[in-house]
């Protein structure tokens, strides 16, 4: 029986240990970046960085120290931003102060080939 648990947590940790670093980016949270396009203030850390992303490539709003990324570029990409948030890690405090904004975020994107499936956002004050 331990055998064959030990082999079932193999098969779950493989797609894990296959997936690399696909993209990387550094932005700073503006007050920009805290409300969506019809002026409702976001609430969650994942709206807040999909807006940034927005504002970077969409809108073309950014402020010093936003970096161009690939992977976000994609609206398909954003779309994805809630679900790679929650697969990823982000220290509760860290997600407080990017929702308060003035926060720099490094994020980095983890997947396969172009795939994106998780992000781990560090935020630096």
């Amino acid at each position: 029986m331990k055998s064959i648990l030990f082999a079932l947590g193999l098969l779950i940790a493989a797609p894990a240990a296959s997936e690399e670093l696909v993209g990387q980016y550094v932005a700073y949270i503006g007050n920009e970046d805290l409300y969506n396009s019809n002026g409702a203030r976001l609430s969650e850390p994942w709206q807040v960085l999909r807006q940034d992303r927005a504002n970077y490539h969409r809108f073309g709003v950014s402020q010093p120290g936003d970096e161009w990324d690939s992977f976000f570029g994609s609206i398909d990409n954003r779309a994805i931003m809630e679900r790679m948030v929650m697969n990823g890690r982000i220290e509760p405090s860290a997600a407080r102060s990017l929702v308060n904004g003035g926060a720099m975020v490094v994020v980095r994107i983890y997947g396969t080939g172009s795939t994106g499936r998780y992000v781990n956002v560090t935020v630096h004050n």
